[in-house]
């Protein structure tokens, strides 16, 4: 009778050893461990002839062999003996025997008796022998299925070299390390593996874990053949418990966001806009009528419709769904509704089908129109009052504002005072805006598709022309200022020093300098990314102002680009009430428009206000030790801050907490941009993405939406900061995505290609007012277009062509 165990029997620890039952049980679990057989250790403690052992040999090839051991307490789950007995590689057929004898002795080496001692307990024994066929290996190494340094499961870590492992599990080399969880991370410059065989190795050792029910480590290798495993063994250090499955959805999404907050946003300023979005939005949906008790009962939702990722601010979309399910109507038209977040990518079946509440039937549906009317009529009220909700608005804003609080001169508990009065007055009294706002997106879309129903595509340019030249519209008035004292400095000859040495060139000509000063006053808040109380205001820099001034100052008067009212007699010669409903609508259309973007003014200078009440906030705390400089203030939520001055403050140590976050945001910095979407599973606190590689789009044409008319042809500039980027008088604008802050570089565009925006975008609504060519929502145009390149802007149709590129 053979003394050999084959492979398909070596599944009793005690008779084989814990290596050989752990190999067999991953071959019948579909694996593909090297072939192999086992001779028992009692034939060698018998001290007999191993009865078989040329026919096992002869049916697992011709070799070569490694020879290794597997006693009864080896790859435990307590105890590993990890590297404690011999193992021998590349073992000819007729050295078998010896070879195993010797792993057999092994067995009772003083440092097997040490390892007991200190680690098991009991005497010394000799192993188990696995005779296994030989891997050619090309790579080989250790896997672990869970950070056996962090604990952290669901995380592989990997550890390769090429050629045999020997040297690495004996410490002779260093391996090639990756980490494989939700993401890849490996060295920039791989030698040993590929991403794919890195990910093979990660899922193997994964399955491995799913066989033997615990975090596996695991020893494999590749060869001409693919992947195989060598060796299975239970992690034995401590690991995390293991969390308990939570497979909730979050959508991160900053399609249309990022036109607010572009970039890395602070602390501060996060913390602020996640404060204004929770009532501005309470507010929006009392407005259309939903209840007091159900805008109670989900304040959860108000207050976490933000989220910011790696340091840039993102909708949480699943909360933005669950408000808006909240709204009458919903249950009538939900794809109508869904419209209304205005994301590029419609949202997943799993959230649509279980939020909100199911399509409307019977008399649900007749409640639903009911609701519907009411709302309605709630809105015609609000439209109908609407200049005396806009003037209470100005008369509060204009008291709030020019009250003659002075933040230089406050002291700290002043200035949370004054924060709660900002608050209280206009922050949470939000409606003239609010109002105006919805009424305005109704209008728009109402008037434009009216005019395309009516007369066709020639409709969408009369809409596009219409709205042009409105001489009250405050987001024109900088462009007209810039090219009046672009005008000035051109006649007195200073456009080369201002350009040089800034506003001192403007000592010996005090009126040019008054008109910078008046300029200051009114738009000083003005900046690029205004919203983002870290900015820096045009009042403490102007030199992005004097550049857009020096620059006009370069070219040419531009034209007048008012435009008459339509001939409503000739467009609709035989339709008099047509005539008379396009007319008013688009009158109102315009006064909406017009009203939405001086609102939004406003809301600049309640903002630059607040930015100046936090920033004196810091200079206090630095004054006294809390923070080390002023502006570390941006690295504090608005509670934070005020909490240290009000009493509610958590820890006293803000200088720490303000130094941990800039050195978090530093490195969030230096990241590319996590992408468009996010979706995760689980707590949202730290959401990984996979980086997409992006390839280099080479059309010669593509088309967006077009929202102010006219065609040019130049040379493109993409401007990525336009506080250190400058325009040509006469370039296209290439931009990810632009703000009110942006307009001292309008002024010099000859037109405008936006990858973010839509028709009631700012980019669009000031090229408008310009009457210059703007194309917004061409994706990835700073990618697509090439800096310095030719190109034709077609801004009614949308069509942008690379003129270089079809030659």
């Amino acid at each position: 009778m053979s003394a050999i165990i084959a492979q398909s029997d070596a599944l009793q620890v005690d008779l084989v050893g814990g290596k050989a039952a752990a190999l067999a049980r991953l071959a019948k679990c579909g694996f593909n461990p090297p072939a192999f057989f086992v001779i028992p250790a009692e034939v060698f403690a018998l001290d007999q002839t191993c009865t078989g052992l040329d026919t096992a040999i002869a049916q697992l090839g011709q070799g070569p062999f490694a020879v290794r051991s597997s006693a009864r307490q080896e790859d435990g789950t307590d105890h590993s003996h990890a590297g404690q007995f011999d193992s021998l590689l590349n073992v000819a057929s007729a050295d078998v025997w010896a070879a195993a004898q010797k792993v057999w002795h092994s067995g009772f080496s003083e440092t097997v008796k040490t390892y007991r001692a200190v680690k098991s307990g009991g005497k010394a024994e000799g192993p188990s022998v696995i005779v296994q066929r030989m891997v050619d290996a090309t790579a080989a190494g250790v896997a672990f299925s869970a950070d056996p340094v962090t604990g952290q499961r669901n995380q592989v870590v990997i550890s390769a070299i090429a050629g045999l492992g020997e040297r690495l599990v004996s410490g002779e080399e260093d391996g090639e390390d990756w980490s494989i969880g939700t993401t890849t991370i490996g060295p920039d410059a791989p030698t040993v593996l590929t991403h794919v065989q890195a990910e093979q190795v990660a899922d193997l050792a994964r399955r491995a874990e799913a066989a033997f029910g615990t975090p596996q480590d695991i020893e494999w290798a590749f060869d001409a053949d693919g992947l195989h495993i060598l060796q299975s063994r239970p992690i034995t250090t401590k690991l995390l418990p293991k969390p308990q499955t939570d497979t909730a959805l979050t959508i991160f999404d900053n399609s249309n966001i990022v036109e607010s907050y572009p970039g890395m946003v602070s602390p501060l300023t996060y913390s602020f806009a996640v404060h204004i979005y929770a009532r501005v939005y309470q507010a929006f949906v009392r407005l259309l009528g939903v209840p007091e008790s159900t805008i109670a009962a989900n304040g959860a939702v108000f207050g976490n419709m933000l989220g910011r990722v790696d340091g840039r601010v993102y909708y949480n979309l699943v909360n933005w769904y669950r408000a808006l399910a909240l709204l009458p109507g919903f249950s009538l038209n939900r794809a109508y509704m869904e419209t209304m977040m205005g994301v590029a990518t419609p949202m997943p079946a799993e959230v649509t089908d279980t939020i909100g509440p199911p399509p409307a039937r019977g008399a649900a549906r007749i409640r639903e129109y009911l609701k519907l009317i009411k709302v309605g009529g709630g809105l015609i009220w609000q439209a109908i009052r609407l200049s005396r909700t806009r003037a209470r608005f100005y008369a509060r804003l204009n008291d709030a504002l020019d009250s003659g609080f002075d933040p230089q001169t406050a002291n700290p508990t002043a200035l949370a005072a004054e924060y709660r009065r900002i608050e209280s007055t206009l922050l949470d009294r939000w409606d003239a805006p609010l109002v105006n706002d919805f009424l305005c997106m109704i209008a728009f879309g109402a008037s434009r598709n009216l005019l395309e129903k009516w007369l066709g595509p020639k409709g969408l340019q009369l809409h596009n022309d219409v709205m042009i030249g409105q001489g009250d519209i405050i987001s024109a008035e900088p462009a007209q200022r810039i090219a009046a004292l672009g005008a000035m400095v051109r006649d007195a000859g200073l456009g080369d020093e201002l350009r040089t040495c800034g506003r001192d060139a403007l000592r010996s000509h005090p009126q040019i300098d008054a008109q910078v000063q008046a300029y200051l006053d009114k738009f000083g808040d003005r900046c690029t990314e205004e919203l983002k109380l870290e900015s820096i205001p045009l009042s403490d820099d102007p030199t992005s102002l004097l550049q857009a001034i020096a620059a006009s100052a370069s070219r040419d008067a531009t034209p007048d680009h008012s435009t008459k009212d339509p001939d409503w007699a000739a467009l609709f010669p035989n339709q008099p009430i047509q005539r008379q409903l396009a007319k008013w609508l688009i009158t109102w259309t315009k006064a909406r428009v017009r009203d939405r973007e001086n609102l939004r003014f406003e809301r600049t200078r309640i903002f630059g206000h607040t930015r100046r009440v936090f920033l004196a906030l810091g200079r206090e705390f630095a004054a006294r030790a809390l923070l080390a400089s002023p502006r570390d203030i941006f690295y504090l939520t608005t509670q934070e801050a005020l909490g240290a001055v009000e009493g509610f403050g958590l820890s006293p140590d803000l200088r720490a907490l303000a130094a941990m976050r800039k050195a978090e945001d530093a490195a969030a910095a230096r990241h590319p941009d996590p992408p468009e979407r996010i979706e995760l599973r689980g707590p949202a606190i730290a959401p990984v993405w996979e980086d997409a590689a992006s390839e280099k789009d080479s059309a010669a044409e593509r088309t967006a939406t077009g929202c102010s008319a006219g065609q040019v042809t130049a040379k493109a500039r993409i401007i990525r900061d336009p506080r250190k980027e400058t325009l040509a008088p006469g370039d296209i604008l290439v931009a990810r995505h632009t703000d009110p802050g942006w307009i001292a570089v309008f002024s010099n565009a000859s037109a405008i290609v936006v990858e973010r925006g839509s028709l009631l975008s700012h980019s669009a609504i000031v090229a408008r007012e310009l009457g210059i060519p703007c194309v917004v929502g061409l994706k990835g145009a700073t990618q697509w277009i090439t800096d310095g390149e030719e190109i034709a802007v077609d801004g009614a149709t949308g069509r942008v062509e690379r003129c270089d590129a079809k030659l």
